[in-house]
């Protein structure tokens, strides 16, 4: 059945909710604007961006390189240095949320030499040992801070 923008807008006033798709998950969100509240994560470094948004059930963590705690400073210089630090960012950003690595759903790495991608998966086994979860992996030319080698962000749930 084809409707059209009037008859769409009539369909949707009578419904009592409507989907909201965000990062790839369907989040019901009353019509009317009850449903889930977003929350900004607290202890976000840079007041430019958000440690992550948590959106009902689920947190969208935002990326985090291999930086010292608090500082816009590499760790290390090394490929390896850089990805146990941000493992370790991106832990800290999921436990403020109020979650835990276990229950991470889904991680996007960015890496800027795809040469490196079996010391990342070495890193990476250690902070998610068993049933880790869906990822993607994609080589990019860099990163927003010079020297950064990788980058990780993440989807995990609160319950």
């Amino acid at each position: 059945m084809h409707m059209n923008p009037q008859t769409r807008r009539a369909f949707l006033s009578k419904m009592s909710v409507a989907s909201v798709a965000a990062v790839g998950t369907a989040a019901v969100v009353q019509a009317d604007g009850g449903g889930p509240q977003r929350k900004v994560v607290p202890g976000s470094p840079s007041p430019n961006f958000s440690r992550g948004i948590i959106l009902g059930n689920l947190a969208f963590i935002s990326g985090v390189l291999g930086t010292k705690a608090g500082l816009r400073e590499l760790a290390s210089a090394d490929f390896e240095g850089q990805c146990k630090q941000a493992l370790e960012n991106l832990k800290a950003s999921i436990e403020a949320a109020g979650s835990t690595m276990d229950k991470v759903l889904k991680c996007t790495c960015f890496l800027t030499d795809a040469a490196d991608f079996d010391v990342m998966n070495k890193v990476y086994r250690t902070y998610f040992p068993t049933d880790p979860p869906a990822r993607s992996t994609v080589a990019v030319k860099e990163l927003v801070l010079a020297g950064a080698k990788f980058e990780i962000d993440c989807v995990t749930t609160l319950a």
